[in-house]
């Protein structure tokens, strides 16, 4: 499943490092280009490897994990799916980052409450069910930044819109914007467990950075985002105009065609696996 309930035991914490993580205690996994399975992104086989390393005790509570830099090398991955990896793991409840300092393994008693694990969003089916959770979540979040933003967070949601902007043009990297605008939107509801429930989700958050699909393949991608861009935009205004109700259709529509547009693909992949057989 997507979504799990996290326990307050010690019992609990192991559940949770069995769950993210398939390694065998014995040894450290090795890196994920030796080890990638079909179907699995490289931020999951990232965390399986870490969590794996945390189950066999190779990092015990209070050791600090290898800089991002380090991860980077070890496993052949970018910087980005070592911080979305680095959610994940941090969602589970199995480490605390210390913002300037690193990254730390946590005991089992320092675990505890309800949490959403996004450690276990692999699959399309699994992405469509977090949309399903985000359509609920960031419709209200909307309507309520609109009413609630202050200027300055306004121009830092503009400030990743145009980022995204030039990613795309540029073919760089558009998920960390995305992630970023949409992050902006829940911190600007004033409520901070909004906050909190989309940052652990992370770059899960996107879509289009968990599944792989002909329907996004290259030469469609670019104008895919330009859609994309459109839809953020129009969120952006009615955010910009202080008006809730079309802040909250506007990122109803997004999600909704954000969900069509997976349900495409995964069509799509799926047609594509039944003419190779």
């Amino acid at each position: 499943m997507a979504l799990s309930v996290v326990g307050q035991h010690a019992t609990d914490y192991h559940d949770r490092v069995a769950r993210v993580s398939t390694v065998p205690a014995q040894g450290i996994p090795q890196p994920v280009h030796a080890t990638r399975q079909r179907g699995r992104s490289l931020a999951h086989d990232v965390v399986e490897g870490l969590a794996g390393q945390i189950k066999a005790q190779t990092l015990r509570p209070g050791d600090k994990l290898p800089t991002e830099a380090e991860i980077m090398r070890n496993w052949g991955v970018s910087r980005t799916v070592v911080r979305e990896a680095l959610s994940r793991l941090q969602a589970a409840g199995l480490v605390e980052t210390k913002h300037g300092v690193g990254t730390f393994v946590l005991s089992p008693q320092s675990t505890g409450g309800l949490r959403i694990d996004p450690a276990e969003i692999a699959t399309a089916v699994d992405v469509m069910a977090v949309l399903e959770l985000r359509i609920s979540l960031e419709t209200e979040c909307a309507a309520l930044a609109a009413q609630r933003r202050s200027d300055t967070q306004l121009t830092q949601m503009r400030g990743a819109l145009d980022e995204l902007e030039q990613a795309t043009a540029s073919g760089g990297n558009t998920v960390d914007p995305d992630v970023r605008f949409h992050l902006l939107i829940a911190t600007a509801t004033g409520n901070r467990y909004f906050a909190d429930i989309m940052s652990h989700l992370g770059a899960t958050l996107i879509p289009r950075a968990r599944i792989n699909s002909p329907r996004l393949a290259m030469q469609d991608l670019p104008e895919y985002l330009r859609r994309v861009g459109r839809e953020h935009e129009a969120i952006y205004e009615a955010i910009a105009r202080r008006d809730p109700e079309a802040a909250r259709a506007a990122m109803r529509l997004h999600l909704t065609n954000s969900r069509e547009r997976l349900r495409q693909a995964r069509e799509a992949a799926e047609a594509a696996a039944r003419t190779t057989r």
